[in-house]
């Protein structure tokens, strides 16, 4: 491992820890519908409603049934749009409020928003991994790569993943899902690199991680 990995990684740990594991005891829910209808309405706030009944109705399913259910949930309600369309930003990370008060957002925002309420759900932290990949469309003749980000379950330390995807609506495991070549995944306890592949530069996206950590912090997560 390089020296500059090494201060990467370290860096994003530090900023990692401003994410308690315990997050599902923290959330103040009915701080985050009140902020639904003074920014969005009754549109937003409905949607913000149904999401705290999911979360309600999902406390006492296990696991594997909490992942469909929040899965489908915001693929289901959040129609896919781009940074640039919805916050007229080249790349905004929203939080979940945000993402659920506009309705629309992309791969990122599909993903924070998953992964917080899989946490809320209390869904062991050391299982979830929000990881960046390269993710293969098109056909075999005219493949195009872009780069995605998608939620990583894992079951047990050396299982598998399944992964909630908003490009594919059932949970697949990793293995099923040859389209996707991960880059480097995190959660709130760090960061792991896959490989020597740099590409989107994990230590750019810092400042991102941050900011959206700030605001959901202020909004009640």
């Amino acid at each position: 491992m390089t020296l500059k990995k090494q201060i990467v990684i370290r860096f994003f740990c530090l900023i990692f820890a401003c994410v308690s594991p315990a997050l599902h005891a923290q959330a103040d829910l009915q701080r985050l519908q009140l902020l639904a209808q003074q920014r969005y309405g009754e549109i937003g706030s409905e949607t913000v409603s149904n999401w705290r009944n999911l979360l309600k109705q999902s406390a006492t399913l296990d696991e594997l049934e909490k992942l469909q259910q929040i899965n489908n949930f915001f693929n289901l309600r959040i129609r896919f749009e781009s940074d640039r369309s919805v916050w007229q930003q080249s790349d905004y990370w929203a939080t979940p409020l945000e993402t659920m008060g506009r309705a629309r957002g992309d791969c990122e925002d599909f993903s924070i928003a998953k992964y917080v309420s899989l946490l809320i759900l209390g869904v062991p932290l050391e299982k979830l991994k929000i990881t960046y990949v390269n993710a293969r469309r098109g056909n075999v003749q005219n493949p195009v790569n872009q780069a995605h980000m998608v939620v990583a379950y894992y079951p047990d330390s050396n299982a598998d993943p399944l992964i909630l995807d908003n490009l594919v609506a059932d949970i697949r495991p990793a293995s099923q899902r040859s389209d996707l070549k991960p880059i480097f995944s995190f959660n709130s306890a760090g960061l792991w690199v896959a490989g020597e592949n740099r590409a989107s530069k994990p230590e750019a996206r810092l400042s991102k991680w941050r900011d959206v950590l700030n605001r959901m912090h202020t909004e009640g997560l």
